[in-house]
């Protein structure tokens, strides 16, 4: 039985803006006060886990216990099938210290050349595992999944990240493209929030 949220303040454990921004958009309408990790000057813990869940509760984990309260991470990224599903949990490593998504989409596409596969149409898919994880160290985890293909050059300027190249399986444009309100109601980040909701959330879910 998954731990139900009780709390009226909660960290999100991200120093990326745009995550920020949508998990706290996402809380909206629970009426609870949310706080980034940033705001609190909390340090971002190196990211040493071979999985998204690993990488989330390790940064739940550690945002909980400097804060003394619950906390909310995520970890994110874009599995390519024919780059054997890389840069996964790399994607933000992909883009530098600097945050150089344009860069890192451009090494999408060359490393899909390199590995004889044509980047036009590729398979892929987005995954986000969240983890809530409270000061005394009890964490819930989830996961979620939207597919989709590859397009380039990147189009849009709406969303953050690899959202520019990814087309949602059933549609004709890019994530960069869409409405905010037409890509949380379909993006993987959401599809793992409503697990979480539905497991700690109940009497919203």
């Amino acid at each position: 039985m998954a731990r139900k949220f009780a709390e009226d303040r909660l960290v999100i454990a991200s120093h990326n803006e745009g995550k920020v921004r949508e998990m706290a958009e996402l809380m909206a309408p629970f009426e609870v006060a949310v706080c980034a990790a940033g705001e609190l000057g909390l340090a971002e813990p190196e990211e040493t886990g071979a999985t998204f869940i690993a990488n989330a509760e390790l940064k739940a984990r550690a945002a909980a216990a400097a804060a003394d309260l619950p906390a909310l991470a995520d970890d994110s990224g874009l599995v390519v099938a024919a780059l054997d599903g890389l840069p996964g949990i790399y994607s933000a490593r992909w883009s530098g210290a600097g945050r150089d998504f344009a860069a890192a989409m451009a090494r999408v596409e060359a490393e899909l050349v390199t590995a004889g596969a044509t980047p036009e149409g590729a398979d892929a898919h987005f995954t986000s595992a969240l983890s809530l994880c409270w000061p005394d160290g009890h964490c819930e985890n989830f996961e979620g999944y939207v597919h989709g293909k590859l397009s380039f050059p990147p189009r849009g300027d709406n969303g953050f990240g690899y959202d520019p190249i990814f087309i949602p399986t059933g549609h004709g444009v890019t994530f960069g493209e869409m409405p905010s309100d037409k890509k949380y109601a379909l993006s993987h980040r959401t599809r793992a929030f409503e697990k979480l909701v539905a497991a700690c959330f109940p009497r919203h879910g």
